[in-house]
């Protein structure tokens, strides 16, 4: 039997290169050998305010790039969390197995509370677990994410062993599967952050959507390290952040692109750099807008999704009911 993966991205705008290379691109080469579920976790977005169109539009948007970065859904299982009732539901029962102490120390829920000071909720608070009631639900084997998720995987592994225990076997204990190299991209106006759409710039991040005009201009202003060497190491954060996404867009070694600019400083690296961007970029962006295009075609999708989602999810819900003596 294949073993089974599960993953999800909010729709809170467009995707960008940190998120293709560090959880993404896994996705992809996984659908052929894995029993795939991927999720768009439309429920975390609204942990902070959203406007009702954009979070409409960002949704659907969402799905037209899972499809478009070769994700098939002949092969995977792509679905909108708010269309799965199961997970409000079991979220609600593993906050009851959940910690105040443990989700204090999330280091998300502590970064975005200091963002949104005003307006921090309990949702927002409460958002590991709600991930972690997406995760159980479908009994994955592995759940492919980006460094900054590992924690939150970590906490789901110990709210299902304390069910476990208190139950007997329920929950699969699922292992995090995150890629060796590139796992975690940083901003290009700071590698000292992950690239992040989030970021107070557009500067820091390439859309998986921006034009080339605007790549190369992202590229060139992205900020380099003193010296003029294209080398990855300890002392060259931002070189070695660019040539992580050089190596991940051509899939050329970082040996093998730092011996192509030996001598040659920064600018034709840049320039080239943007330049094997934009031809990554080309055919993600034709397939993102022909689906864009035909909304029916991506409706149609998302409906499958649901009904073979809502089928798995519901055999975990039902005996999570009975184990606990509400069915």
């Amino acid at each position: 039997m294949k073993q089974r993966i599960l993953s999800g991205i909010q729709p809170s705008g467009a995707l960008h290169l940190g998120n293709y290379i560090g959880a993404i691109r896994q996705w992809k080469d996984l659908q052929d050998s894995s029993d795939a579920f991927f999720c768009i976790v439309d429920y975390h977005a609204i942990t902070v305010p959203q406007d009702p169109q954009d979070l409409y539009d960002n949704i659907h948007q969402l799905a037209a790039m899972y499809v478009a970065i070769g994700l098939d859904p002949n092969k995977v299982t792509l679905f909108k969390q708010s269309d799965v009732s199961a997970h409000t539901e079991l979220a609600w029962i593993l906050n009851c197995f959940s910690h105040m102490g443990e989700l204090e120390r999330m280091t998300q829920y502590k970064d975005k509370k200091a963002k949104h000071k005003q307006r921090s909720t309990v949702g927002l608070f409460t958002y590991p677990v709600l991930m972690a009631a997406d995760i159980l639900l479908y009994q994955p084997h592995l759940v492919p994410v980006g460094e900054d998720q590992k924690q939150h995987v970590e906490l789901t592994r110990n709210i299902a062993e304390r069910f476990n225990q208190r139950y007997g076997e329920t929950f699969r204990i699922p292992d995090v599967l995150h890629p060796k190299q590139g796992a975690r991209i940083m901003s290009l106006d700071d590698p000292t952050k992950k690239m992040s759409k989030s970021a107070t710039t557009e500067r820091g991040y390439i859309s998986l959507i921006d034009p080339p005009d605007v790549v190369m201009k992202k590229v060139k202003r992205a900020v380099t390290d003193s010296g003029d060497e294209v080398k990855a190491v300890a002392d060259k954060p931002a070189l070695t952040n660019l040539l992580t996404i050089y190596t991940a867009v051509t899939a050329k070694s970082i040996g093998e692109i730092e011996q192509l600019y030996v001598g040659q400083g920064y600018g034709r690296f840049k320039k080239e750099l943007a330049e094997a961007i934009i031809e990554f970029l080309r055919p993600i962006q034709e397939k993102y807008n022909e689906l864009i295009d035909h909304p029916a075609e991506l409706q149609k999708i998302l409906e499958a999704g649901k009904e073979k989602a809502s089928t798995v999810a519901q055999i975990t819900l039902d005996d999570v009911k009975t184990k606990l003596g509400v069915i």
